[in-house]
């Protein structure tokens, strides 16, 4: 069946599931963790280098998580790509992963700046200091962290270093760009989904799991580890990205079938 997706879909299914290997490979052997060096971070953090966000969409945190990505994309990503052609297909893919980027960050830089905030208040620090003390974090090709010996002491230091340390990593911003795309296009087509008899319409399922991702983006559940800023970003980039094209004239077939 994969053999009968275009090209760039199919090519994203196979870069994401052969890094994915290649990533447990390399830690097994002890080589390196690709986790930790194509995963973003955040701007600020001395873990950041200007490849990731892009990189981060080709790294998944476990078998779960690619899998679920990836047949999202199988489910969804041919259908859009031989509507937009590869080429848009790839600029709205890269587009949603950096919308992603960006909205996870805005929302890390409001929870990084308050825990600054709180330190330089409650030890007496001046940023500069705090910047230096930060600034110490290390990582070795392991992902193993050192710094300041400081950072370990003190508890509100290691929940303002927890943050700089947690990376973005995974296809779902661009996957929801994706998806974002199909309800756009064919908002009366039928969705089956698991547990649930009955095809859902794309123009209500969609935007219902929207509104889910910011019920639990805003709740910031400590049980949560899931990105759903990152969702969101990517979903607004799509949305924005194809609202373009159509206003410049992208006409789209219409479909009612179930999918």
């Amino acid at each position: 069946m994969l053999k009968e997706l275009p090209i760039a879909t199919r090519s994203l299914i196979f870069i994401n599931v052969g890094v994915f290997i290649l990533t447990l490979l390399l830690s097994y052997l002890e080589i390196t963790d690709l986790s930790y060096i194509l995963g973003s971070y955040y701007p600020g953090s001395p873990l950041f280098h200007f490849w990731q966000p892009f990189t981060h969409l080709f790294i998944h945190a476990g078998i779960s998580h690619l899998l679920f990505n990836m047949l999202a994309l199988f489910m969804f990503g041919g259908m859009i790509e031989r509507i937009l052609g590869t080429k848009r297909f790839l600029i709205l893919y890269f587009v949603a992963g950096f919308g992603s980027f960006i909205l996870f960050n805005a929302q890390s830089y409001f929870s990084i700046h308050n825990l600054e905030e709180n330190v330089i208040t409650t030890l007496g620090i001046s940023p500069e200091i705090l910047a230096q003390i930060t600034g110490s974090i290390k990582m070795d090709a392991l992902g193993n962290i050192t710094g300041s010996e400081i950072i370990n002491r003190v508890p509100i230091l290691m929940d303002l270093v927890s943050e700089y340390l947690r990376p973005m990593m995974g296809a779902s911003g661009a996957i929801y760009g994706v998806l974002i795309a199909f309800g756009m296009f064919f908002p009366n087509a039928g969705l089956m989904i698991i547990f649930i008899p009955y095809p859902i319409k794309a123009k209500y399922f969609i935007p219902g799991i929207i509104v889910l991702e910011i019920i639990l983006g805003l709740m910031n559940l400590s049980w949560n580890p899931i990105a759903h800023f990152a969702h969101l970003g990517g979903a607004v980039a799509g949305f924005l990205l194809i609202l373009y094209w159509k206003k410049r004239g992208l006409t789209i077939p219409s479909y009612n079938g179930t999918i």
